[in-house]
């Protein structure tokens, strides 16, 4: 019963940190779908796993790309609707449109007669749907030219366009952005919309993947973590209890190693995301890693040096002395594993937070 109870603890622990999230991006060919699938993933178009971007159709049919960091996290780069191997009035269907859990229609003109029968569509199936005016920063810098020009004015333009283009479909939010600048625009408004309208339980797959583009989303993000610690001890004290030798070291490593792991990825802290910040700012970002021990480690693929396992093996091994022990032994054991993972987590994330606060403050970004 008890080894039982130490499995749900821990898969209970897991399901938190790996709930499933399949995001469709769509829309004409053209407008930008795979630089958004990118940026999503914090990363470059040129780089290695990219989704391959260019002037012409390049998705040829519905296409997965993992989170780097968060395997939970899927984001699928679909055909522009309209294309030749894609008729509009059968895309749902080719698509297989069950797999999602909402659809993302980017536009980078005017939304068309195809966009709009798409949402009407997804409308009768009950799923959510956002439109998204992409390439915004081209718009920008073409009215520039302008002797008169104002952002504001030409962005208030640009919504209200697409909001006028979109009254078949109701009334519509249009989120304007950039995939080469998400601090800008509506991106954050995007993520703060997605949040509201997705269940309770695919909200923290959404904010663990989606990018650290404002100071706000960093906190949330480490307020999530800071939650998600307590599961964490209470699926190691679920584990201490099992009279098993090396079993409570083994699974301790694992969920501190996991739970690292994954905060060191959702607050931008990867090589892939930390290049791209750099290069925008024009500022070298990835030397301030070597204030985090946690983070060089796991940079340098060398996780035993996080500390942690020397330890909790040292730990584990006077729980299992105590779990022998009848009556309170069990108690006990339960009780100093759950201290210290708690403990472990705590400073772990306490170290890896003031890392990317840090860095984004060096960046320009966060002056506070």
């Amino acid at each position: 019963m008890e080894a039982q109870d130490s499995t749900d603890s821990l898969a209970e622990f897991n399901q938190l940190l790996n709930v499933s999230l399949n995001i469709a991006v769509t829309g004409m060919t053209g407008s930008g779908k795979s630089s958004f699938v990118n940026a999503f993933r914090g990363l470059r178009d040129e780089d290695k796993d990219a989704a391959p971007t260019g002037v012409t159709e390049t998705t040829m049919e519905p296409t997965m790309y993992e989170h780097p960091g968060m395997q939970n996290v899927k984001i699928w780069d679909l055909p522009g609707i309209g294309s030749p191997n894609f008729k509009a009035n059968k895309y749902l269907k080719d698509v297989k449109f069950d797999t999602y859990d909402f659809f993302i229609i980017l536009s980078s003109e005017r939304f068309c007669e195809n966009d709009i029968m798409l949402a009407n569509e997804i409308k009768k199936k009950k799923k959510n749907f956002y439109f998204v005016r992409s390439k915004i920063d081209n718009d920008i810098y073409n009215e520039k030219r302008q002797k008169v020009f104002n952002e504001q004015k030409v962005l208030c333009l640009i919504r209200e366009d697409c909001e006028k283009n979109l009254k078949r479909v109701g009334n519509p939010k249009v989120f304007l952005i950039s995939s080469y600048d998400l601090e800008k625009y509506d991106f954050e408004n995007l993520r703060i919309t997605l949040k509201e309208d997705l269940p309770t339980h695919k909200r923290s797959a959404l904010l663990q993947a989606w990018p650290v583009c404002s100071a706000e989303a960093l906190e949330e993000k480490i307020k999530l973590y800071k939650g998600l610690i307590w599961a964490a001890s209470l699926a190691s004290a679920g584990i201490a209890v099992v009279p098993v030798p090396g079993l409570s070291a083994a699974c301790d490593t694992t969920i501190v190693v996991a739970f690292f792991v994954r905060c060191y990825y959702a607050f931008g802290l990867d090589d892939k995301s930390l290049t791209r910040l750099s290069e925008k700012v024009n500022i070298p970002l990835t030397e301030y890693l070597g204030t985090s021990k946690i983070a060089t480690a796991i940079k340098e693929k060398a996780i035993p040096r996080i500390g942690v396992s020397a330890s909790l093996a040292v730990v584990a091994s006077t729980e299992f002395a105590l779990s022998l022990l009848p009556g309170v032994g069990s108690v006990a054991a339960a009780g100093l594993s759950f201290a210290t993972t708690q403990y472990l987590l705590s400073e772990g994330l306490k170290d890896l937070a003031n890392t990317a606060r840090e860095i984004r403050k060096k960046a320009g970004l966060d002056t506070i």
